[in-house]
C-alpha cells in the first residue's frame, strides 16, 4: 500500500468518526430535551396536585375549626344552664334554711318555757321524795316492832335468803357446765384415747418371784444340794437366791424378788444338769458364762426395743438397761411390756396434739428406766432414772418426763403424756395386780371420804374402786344441793387418795312414800 491509499483510508476513516460524533451529539441534545420536558410536565403536575392538597386541607381545617366552634359554643350553653338551675337550687335552699332557722328559734323558745316548768316539777318530787323517806322510815320501824327483827337481823336472814338461792342456781349452772364439759372432754378424749388404744396393743405375763426347774429324776437332788450343801451354798452365793429343795418330786425351787438373778440361777442349774459335772469350781464358770450370755441378750432385747420403735442415738449402756427392764415387774406387770406399750401410746398422744413423736416415744420407753437399776441401788426410781437419761445426754424433754413422771403438778407436755399414756397402761383390766390389804384400804379411804359429808346415808365403793355410789337422805338434800356433793366428794378424792385412772362420783337420792291401808 502506498501513501496515498493510507491517507485516503485515513481521511475516510476521520470522516466517518466526525459524522459518528455529530449524529451521537445530536441524539444526545434531543434525549436532553426530551428529558427536560418531561421533567416539566412531572414538576407541572406535582405543583397541581400540592395545590390542590394545600386547598382541601385548608377545607378540612376550616370544616374542623368551624365544627369545633359549634361544640364549646355547645358546651358553654349547657354549663349555663346548669349554673342557673343549680343557682334556682341555692336560692331554693337558703329560703328553707331561714324557714328552719325560725322554727329552731321557736322551739329554743318552747324548751326553755318547758325547762323553768321542769325545775317547778323537780321541786315538788323532792318535796315529795322527803315525805316518802320519812313515811318508809316510819314504816320501817312499825315493820321491825311487828315482826321483832332489827334491820341487821333481817339483812342478815335476806343474805341468807339470797345465799341458799344463789347456791340452787350455781348448783344448776355447775350442772350444766360440768355436763357440757364432760361431753365435750369425753368426746374428744375418748377419740384421742381410743385411737391411741387401736394402734397398740399388749399382752402382759404375770411375773412371780419363783421360778421352778424340772429335773430328769429326784437322784439330781443331791448333786445339786453337793457333800455337805456346797453345790447349793455356791449356787446361792454366786447368784443371790435361794434355792428350795422340798419334797416336792422332780422340781427345784428358784425363790428371789429379783427376776433377772432367779433366770441366772434357773438356767445355771439346767446348764450344770445337762453338764453332769457340779461341784464349786464348775458352778461358778457356768454361772460366769450365763452372766455373759444374759448380758448379750439383754443388749438385743434393747435393740429390739429401739427398734420397734423406730429411735436411735442411745447409749450402748443405756440400751442394755431397757433390756434388763424385761427382767423387772411391778404389781406383776413386766415394765420392759409396759414401757413399749407407753411408748406406742405416747407417739400416738403425742401426733394427735401436734408434738413431736419419736421425743414423746423416747420419754415413754425411758420413764420407767430407773426401776432397772433400783434393786442394786439406793433411791427412788424416778430419782435414779433422771440420774441414768443425764448421765447418756438425753434430751431435756425426756429427762424431765423421768424425773417428773409420777409428780402431780407437772411443767411438761412431753410429762403429761407419758402420764397420760402410763395411766392408760396401768389402769386397763388386768394390766395390774394389788395386794388384797392395798385394795381393801383403798376402797375403805374412798367410803370414808364419801361418808364424811352431811346428809350421807350410806355409800359404796363398786366396780373395784372405779366407781362410788353414795345414798343420799331425801330430806336433808335436795336434787341441787346433790349435785355440789358429787362435786365436793370428788374434789375430795382427787386430794387425798392415790389411784390410777378415775373414779365416778354418783350421788342418789330417792324419796320413798308408803301408806298403811287399814
Amino acid at each position: 500500500m502506498n501513501l496515498i491509499e493510507i491517507g485516503i483510508y485515513l481521511g475516510c476513516l476521520i470522516a466517518g468518526f466526525s459524522l459518528f460524533w455529530f449524529l451521537s451529539r445530536q441524539k444526545l441534545i434531543s434525549d436532553i430535551k426530551n428529558k427536560e420536558s418531561q421533567s416539566e410536565r412531572i414538576i407541572s403536575s406535582a405543583k397541581n396536585r400540592a395545590n390542590k392538597i394545600i386547598k382541601d386541607t385548608e377545607k378540612k381545617a376550616r370544616n374542623y375549626k368551624e365544627n369545633q366552634m359549634k361544640k364549646v359554643k355547645q358546651e358553654i350553653d349547657s354549663l349555663k344552664k346548669d349554673i342557673d338551675s343549680r343557682t334556682a337550687e341555692v336560692n331554693k335552699k337558703e329560703k328553707e334554711l331561714d324557714s328552719s332557722l325560725k322554727d329552731i328559734t321557736r322551739k329554743e323558745a318552747q324548751v326553755e318555757m318547758r325547762e323553768s316548768s321542769c325545775e317547778e316539777l323537780m321541786e315538788k318530787y323532792r318535796e315529795r321524795e322527803t315525805e316518802l323517806e320519812k313515811i318508809l322510815e316510819d314504816a320501817k320501824t312499825k315493820i321491825e316492832s311487828i315482826a321483832g327483827l332489827s334491820r341487821d337481823d333481817a339483812k342478815e336472814e335476806l343474805i341468807k335468803t339470797v345465799e341458799n338461792e344463789a347456791k340452787i342456781i350455781s348448783a344448776r349452772r355447775i350442772k350444766e357446765i360440768e355436763k357440757d364439759m364432760q361431753d365435750d372432754a369425753e368426746r374428744k378424749s375418748k377419740n384421742i384415747i381410743a385411737l391411741a388404744i387401736q394402734k397398740y396393743a399388749a399382752s402382759y405375763t404375770s411375773e412371780k418371784t419363783a421360778s421352778v426347774v424340772n429335773l430328769p429324776s429326784d437322784d439330781m437332788k443331791g448333786r445339786i444340794i453337793g457333800k455337805e450343801g456346797r453345790n447349793i451354798r455356791t449356787i446361792e452365793l454366786k447368784t443371790g437366791v435361794d434355792i428350795i429343795i422340798d419334797d416336792t418330786p422332780g422340781v427345784v425351787t428358784v425363790s428371789s424378788h429379783n427376776p433377772l438373778r432367779r433366770e441366772i440361777a434357773s438356767r445355771a442349774i439346767k446348764k450344770l444338769l445337762d453338764d453332769g459335772r457340779v461341784h464349786p469350781g464348775r458352778i461358778e464358770e457356768i454361772v460366769e458364762e450365763i452372766e455373759s450370755q444374759l448380758g448379750k441378750e439383754l443388749r438385743k432385747l434393747g435393740d429390739d426395743a429401739i427398734l420397734e420403735l423406730g429411735l436411735s442415738n442411745m447409749h450402748p449402756d443405756l440400751v442394755t438397761l431397757v433390756g434388763r427392764m424385761k427382767y423387772r415387774t411391778s404389781y406383776s406387770q413386766n415394765i420392759l411390756d409396759h414401757s413399749l406399750e407407753v411408748a406406742q401410746l405416747c407417739g400416738v398422744l403425742a401426733a394427735e396434739v401436734g408434738l413431736d413423736p419419736k421425743l414423746a416415744k423416747r420419754a415413754g420407753l425411758l420413764h420407767d428406766i430407773g426401776k432397772a437399776v433400783d434393786h442394786d441401788m439406793e433411791g427412788s426410781h424416778d430419782d435414779l432414772g433422771a440420774e441414768l437419761v443425764k448421765k447418756y445426754n438425753e434430751p431435756k424433754e425426756v429427762i424431765d418426763a423421768v424425773e417428773l413422771s409420777h409428780t402431780d403438778n407437772p411443767d411438761s407436755l412431753y410429762c403429761l403424756l407419758v402420764q397420760s399414756a402410763d395411766a392408760i397402761s396401768a389402769a386397763r383390766p388386768g394390766a395390774r395386780k394389788e395386794s388384797y390389804e392395798s385394795y381393801i384400804k383403798r376402797v375403805k379411804e374412798l367410803e370414808d371420804i364419801a361418808q364424811s359429808f352431811n346428809g350421807v346415808d350410806k355409800c359404796f365403793a363398786i366396780q373395784a374402786g372405779r366407781e362410788v355410789r353414795v345414798m343420799v337422805q331425801s330430806d336433808k338434800v335436795n336434787d341441787d344441793e346433790a349435785t355440789i356433793l358429787s362435786h365436793d366428794i370428788a374434789k375430795k378424792i382427787e386430794e387425798e387418795v392415790s389411784y390410777p385412772g378415775n373414779v365416778k362420783i354418783t350421788v342418789v337420792r330417792e324419796v320413798r312414800v308408803s301408806s298403811v291401808a287399814n
